[in-house]
């Protein structure tokens, strides 16, 4: 059975390869017919695929089609984000929308499960309605828009997809990429078949993007350049609280422990114990992502020894060296009185947290090695001394060393934050002007 899913799976590729192959010596229309008979015949197989390696085809239907939608009207702004990243980078953009076109009904689509469950539970009381997006098929896309009649669509960083664009050219939706970006394994791939790709390209609107060398790499493989602009990046526009905060930090150097998950609670108290007994101004504050986990994370701080207290007992550092953040909503304030902040969900598959709560405040993080949340988000960071990713705690442990002991390096790190954050932001403002032009 699995040497037959590995002669499937590699006839899959096969056929793919041979199919771009023919698609870029023809016109889009070919691509569109055989795109459809392969899926056509295929399906079946990588159905049973999927559901023997446990990987299931959520939102299927919905991504062929069938799918009930509400009366959105003609005047509709449609985002699509990919999977999670790109759908919580897309959330102030979203509000901002709605704000300033309450007129305009708003439509989300992902791409996987975890994309869908995210935009469900951040944007069910915002949006109008949330979807998958369709299989690039032609019947799929005819479907998908015979139920949403998009204005305008936005598909956030660079996904590109041949009958979904024509659709939009032919129908004369008009189409963007925001906060487009390309990684260098991408490209060469893209590269190689530019000719295709700038048949795909011609049809948006524009195309924004993050940085100049995604802008650059974008017009190599076809992009119009005069269609193509630099933006920014959304997941930086994003503001500190005006709150303040006391819980006794001062006089003492705050570590934040922010979202941790299983074992980085352990990790991250054995090296504050190891580096309280060298720096006696240090504090951590410890914020599990889940408080449902608290009697798992006591009996850890019992056998370290370290004094520690709870947020919603008012326990302040003046009495204890560890303090659990046990309320909700108040992480993203505390990153304020931080010194610097190990951002959890690292060292799991969990695939990180947001670092720049912390950024926006001037204060260097770290990471583990699980970050595909928020890659792009660390790629920036880590060019310089804003942000640190490691691989392992003996690593995070050696870095911390190096923040605490060197204050040199820490101020140059403090100062790499707001460079990188001034630089960065702005690209909200770019995407609500281009839309104030053509609604």
């Amino acid at each position: 059975m699995y040497n037959s899913l590995v002669m499937v799976t590699y006839s899959i590729i096969l056929i793919l390869l041979l199919l771009v192959i023919v698609a870029m010596f023809s016109e889009l229309f070919l691509y569109g017919l055989v795109s459809t008979l392969i899926f056509i015949i295929l399906l079946p197989f990588y159905y049973v695929f999927r559901v023997i390696s446990g990987k299931f085809l959520y939102g299927w239907r919905e991504k062929l089609g069938f799918f009930r939608a509400p009366d959105l009207g003609s005047k509709v702004i449609m985002y699509h984000g990919v999977s999670v990243g790109e759908v919580i980078a897309l959330e102030n953009l979203i509000k901002k929308t709605k704000e300033v076109f309450p007129e305009y009904k708003i439509v989300v689509t992902t791409g996987t499960k975890t994309g869908q469950e995210i935009a469900i539970k951040k944007y069910s009381k915002i949006v109008d309605f949330i979807t998958y997006f369709p299989f690039d098929i032609a019947f799929c896309v005819q479907a998908f828009f015979s139920k949403i009649k998009p204005t305008v669509v936005l598909i956030a960083e660079t996904e590109l997809w041949p009958i979904f664009a024509s659709f939009c050219k032919l129908k004369g939706i008009k189409l963007y990429t925001i906060n487009g970006r390309m990684s260098d394994s991408t490209y060469k791939l893209y590269r190689m078949c530019r000719y295709f790709f700038k048949k795909i390209l011609v049809k948006y609107t524009k195309i924004l993007t993050q940085s100049e060398i995604d802008r650059n790499k974008l017009i190599s493989i076809g992009a119009p350049p005069e269609k193509t602009f630099v933006m920014k990046n959304l997941k930086f526009d994003v503001k500190p609280s005006d709150e303040t905060v006391e819980i006794g930090q001062s006089g003492y150097r705050v570590i934040i422990a922010g979202s941790t998950h299983k074992p980085e609670e352990e990790i991250i108290i054995n090296i504050f114990k190891e580096k309280l007994q060298k720096y006696t101004d240090i504090k951590l504050l410890l914020v599990p992502r889940h408080t449902t986990r608290l009697p798992q994370i006591t009996p850890l701080l019992d056998q370290s020894g370290i004094s520690y207290g709870f947020r919603s007992q008012n326990d302040t550092f003046d009495k204890k060296d560890i303090i659990v953040l046990d309320t909700m909503g108040e992480l993203g304030k505390m990153y304020s009185i931080c010194y610097f902040a190990f951002i959890g969900g690292s060292f799991n598959n969990t695939g990180g947290h947001n670092p720049l709560e912390a950024t926006v405040y001037s204060k260097p993080t770290i990471t583990g090695p699980s970050i595909h949340n928020f890659r792009d988000i660390y790629w920036l960071l880590s060019r310089s001394k804003a942000g640190k990713v490691v691989k392992t705690p003996e690593e995070l442990s050696s870095y911390i060393e190096v923040l605490l002991s060197d204050k040199e390096f820490y101020n140059q790190a403090c100062k790499d934050c707001e460079t990188i954050f001034n630089d960065q932001q702005g690209a909200l403002d770019v995407v609500i002007d281009e839309l104030k032009q053509i609604l």
